[in-house]
């Protein structure tokens, strides 16, 4: 079965979420594979804008975007259980 949001077909429940609300997961919990220092401080500082935009249209009677600011919220505190896999060394891994 395929499943569409707004005519584009979501592969999986993340791009579903992604397609559904309109919130980049990644942007706010972090990519699941590796980020230098920079590329994370830019992120966490698109991020913060965004999330500040969406405050304020929540708190200018827009629900939708009080909600995903919630959303994007909670994902900002989340941590990824996965790790890419050039991170892994083979029979080294730790428990999470």
């Amino acid at each position: 079965m395929r499943t569409f949001v707004a005519g584009q077909e979501a592969h999986g429940a993340i791009e579903f979420a992604e397609l559904a609300l309109g919130i980049d997961v990644a942007l706010f919990r972090g990519p699941l594979e590796f980020e230098t220092d920079g590329e994370r401080a830019a992120r966490k500082d698109a991020a913060r804008d965004i999330l500040a935009d969406l405050r304020a249209m929540g708190e200018d009677g827009d629900e939708i975007a009080g909600w995903d600011a919630l959303y994007a919220d909670a994902l900002t505190r989340t941590v990824p259980f996965l790790r890419a896999v050039g991170d892994r060394r083979s029979g080294t891994e730790e428990a999470a």
